[in-house]
């Protein structure tokens, strides 16, 4: 009998970069390493309306031969996959485990009593704040359960931290590419504060992959670039740090509807580096504003002018913070967030 049993999206053979793919690779790679990877079986929902009567095989596979089963389903896959398990269940007895990504299931779940009740049936719901905990207990679901996001990253040294007094400062985002995560927000707000200093004052580079549908349109963004705005492309996962440490700041200016605990912002932490984040949904619980970042008003480009106006006028405001972000980051290291989730495996 195996430990654990994960049903998620691995995407095998693409390379795909999105929060559920990343998080449901993470949790398992960390799980392997807690239980060993004889331990620990999956199964991916990659395409899985392709062929769902495959799908359910495996899904029967999993539940007979493992002791807990996690499921990380995204919007879609939440309306079939929690109901699939439970009905299952019934069969084996199983402790089942739902680890959600992002933070879109309260408001989900305020529309969809079934599936409440069928999520009330779980051992846990796992969810990224403590925000999102208080609003499933609220509905009366006490199976919520805190389960902040996380990564494994080499945290750089405090003695390594790269300071800035003068510019130009260097900015980035480091997302998925897309309108709501608000790239064409930060293009913007950087223009405008060069233009009105007639100087370059910021640098903003662009990394992530180009979400499908934003491609053309980004693409014609591109060429109205100015010279301080450039598109990066993807990074490796484990050499985000070495390449996010150069920067003075992380723009984070989303917002994206199903925004939860950001990894980038993790990312950020572990480089030093502080964050600028639009109110969003749960940035203003996960980034501590003034002290390890700066929160302005979501979709208000004028209010993330005035943010980098503030910090060209006073970079040690940013400088002061890149100490706490490297302790902010070992908050949330696998080893103190996977320790209290084994516990109830």
């Amino acid at each position: 009998m195996k430990k654990v049993g994960v049903c998620g999206l691995f995407g095998k053979g693409e390379q795909l970069l999105n929060g559920q793919t990343v998080k449901t690779k993470m949790l398992t790679d960390e799980l392997k390493q807690a239980f060993g990877s004889k331990s620990v079986k999956t199964v991916d929902t990659y395409n899985w309306k392709g062929n769902y009567i495959k799908l359910i095989k495996k899904c029967f596979q999993l539940i007979r031969s493992c002791e807990n089963i996690i499921i990380l389903p995204a919007q879609n896959g939440v309306k079939v996959f929690p109901a699939l398990f439970l009905i299952l269940n019934m069969f084996f007895k199983k402790k089942l485990h739902y680890v959600v990504v992002g933070g879109w299931l309260p408001e989900l779940l305020e529309k969809n009593q079934t599936l409440k009740n069928i999520l009330s049936k779980f051992d846990g719901i796992y969810v990224e704040t403590h925000s999102m905990v208080n609003s499933l207990k609220k509905m009366g679901l006490n199976n919520a359960i805190y389960f902040p996001n996380f990564k494994r990253l080499n945290i750089i040294e405090k003695n390594s931290l790269i300071y800035s007094t003068e510019g130009p400062y260097k900015l980035c985002t480091f997302s998925r590419v897309m309108k709501e995560k608000g790239i064409e927000d930060a293009i913007e707000a950087v223009e405008s504060v060069n233009n009105e200093y007639g100087r370059v004052i910021y640098t903003l580079d662009i990394y992530g992959q180009v979400e499908g549908n934003y491609k053309e349109e980004f693409d014609v963004l591109q060429k109205t670039f100015p010279e301080f705005i450039s598109y990066k492309g993807v990074v490796d996962a484990n050499k985000s740090v070495n390449v996010l440490k150069d920067y003075f700041v992380l723009l984070f200016p989303t917002y994206y509807e199903g925004e939860g605990f950001a990894g980038t912002i993790l990312d950020a932490y572990a480089s030093g580096v502080p964050v600028v984040a639009s109110n969003w949904r749960y940035n203003s619980e996960v980034v501590q504003d003034q002290l390890d970042g700066l929160i302005f008003e979501n979709k208000s480009v004028e209010k993330l002018k005035e943010v980098l106006i503030k910090i060209e006028e006073n970079p040690n405001i940013v400088n002061e913070m890149k100490g706490n972000c490297l302790k902010r980051a070992k908050d949330y290291t696998p080893e103190v967030i996977m320790n209290d989730f084994c516990k109830y495996l």
